[in-house]
């Protein structure tokens, strides 16, 4: 995949989209710096916590976390060229100060997720520029959706950082449990307003997985014989959609399930 990575980037570089990050070398002025400075692996070092990543090369072998790294910073330093010229002595080339940053990030996005959705279990690069975990087939909407506003400190905030920490490159079998279990939080609550829309046995009908399968609390009456990969999987995606559904109640005023 690191090959394929430093295509895409190199057909960006040649079109001075990196401009806007790296700046650009001119025969008169030397280095014009962009963004980043002049000393990229330091800028790296401070973002990342690496150093010696740049300038990709496909003979660096590369691990699969310094590839999204990598990824991710190239993300961050893109930017479509709009206003410049051409400095004609020797030939030294178009000199950019005016760029379209979302613009240049969008397109570089659209050609590096052809690569990552088909590597290994798929990825995808987010437009906030991370790294994730491609959604289950069916559920790429759900995880991408902007639920009804309701309480952004105490709701949508909180399910966007959930929806992210399950699907985070580097989460961990006990960060997505983690994940769910808040998504299971955002539903308590909303409780008191689902009591008014719901049948009281319904309402508390959508704890019970939560409360009974080794998830929110320990005890020995829990269920834990089943595989997390798959359970997990499926409380995630239930919690998301029940958390949208019930805020579209609340909404709109529903009197719910009678």
């Amino acid at each position: 995949m690191a090959s394929a990575i430093i295509s895409v980037y190199s057909q960006f570089d040649a079109q001075h989209y990196f401009q806007e990050g790296f700046g650009y070398h001119c025969v008169d002025e030397g280095h014009v710096g962009g963004r980043v400075g002049k000393d990229v692996n330091a800028y790296l070092l401070r973002k990342a916590g690496k150093a010696e990543l740049w300038p990709p090369r496909a003979e660096a072998g590369y691990s699969e976390d310094d590839l999204f790294d990598l990824i991710e910073f190239m993300f961050d330093c893109v930017g479509k060229p709009l206003e410049g010229g051409y400095h004609s002595y020797y030939n030294c080339g178009y000199h950019y100060s005016k760029f379209e940053k979302e613009v240049g990030q969008e397109e570089f996005q659209r050609e590096v997720n052809e690569i990552l959705r088909q590597y290994s279990t798929g990825f995808e690069l987010s437009k906030g520029g991370e790294v994730l975990a491609v959604a289950e087939s069916g559920f790429e909407s759900l995880v991408e959706q902007e639920l009804p506003e309701y309480d952004p400190e105490n709701v949508e905030g909180r399910v966007k950082a959930a929806v992210k920490k399950f699907r985070y490159r580097r989460a961990l079998l006990e960060d997505r449990r983690e994940a769910v279990r808040d998504l299971v939080d955002v539903l308590e609550y909303l409780r008191p307003q689902m009591k008014e829309k719901f049948a009281s046995r319904d309402e508390s009908d959508l704890f019970n997985i939560a409360n009974n399968f080794a998830l929110r609390h320990h005890n020995p009456q829990q269920k834990s014989d089943y595989d997390p990969e798959i359970w997990l999987d499926w409380m995630f995606y239930f919690y998301l959609s029940t958390i949208s559904a019930v805020l579209r109640m609340i909404n709109r005023g529903s009197k719910g399930i009678k």
